[in-house]
C-alpha cells in the first residue's frame, strides 16, 4: 500500500492564447497601470501655511501614541499587582509595581518635560 507516491510527474501547459488575444490583454494591462498611475501622481498635498504648525501636529501625534502606551503598561501594572497579591509571590509584586510606575511616568511624559523646560 503506496500512501506517498513520490514518482507522481505533475505536467504543466500553458493556455491557448491567441495573438489578437495577447494583444488585447497587453492593452488592458497598460490601461490599468496608466490609470493607476495617472491617479496615484494627480492626489493634492495640502500643507500647511505655518510649519510650526505641522511640527507641533506631529509632536501632539507622537505623544499621544506615547500616552496609549503608558496607559497600557498602567494597565499591565495594576493586572500584574493583582494577580501577585493572589498568589502571595513578592518579586511578581515588585515587578508590578515598577511596571505601574514606570506606565504613570510614562502617561505623563509630555506634563513632565513642560515643567521641566518651562
Amino acid at each position: 500500500m503506496k500512501i506517498f507516491n513520490k514518482n507522481h510527474k505533475k505536467e504543466t501547459h500553458k493556455l491557448p492564447m491567441t495573438g489578437k488575444l495577447k494583444k488585447g490583454f497587453r492593452f488592458y494591462c497598460m490601461a490599468v497601470i496608466t490609470v493607476a498611475a495617472l491617479s496615484a501622481m494627480s492626489l493634492t498635498a495640502f500643507a500647511a501655511g505655518d510649519p510650526l504648525t505641522v511640527v507641533n501636529n506631529l509632536s501632539d501625534f507622537i505623544f499621544g501614541l506615547i500616552r496609549a502606551i503608558g496607559l497600557i503598561l498602567l494597565g499591565f501594572g495594576i493586572v500584574q499587582i493583582g494577580l501577585s497579591l493572589k498568589s502571595h509571590d513578592p518579586s511578581q509584586r515588585a515587578n508590578g509595581f515598577l511596571t505601574l510606575a514606570g506606565g504613570v511616568i510614562i502617561t505623563f511624559a509630555k506634563e513632565i518635560l513642560n515643567l521641566i523646560t518651562a
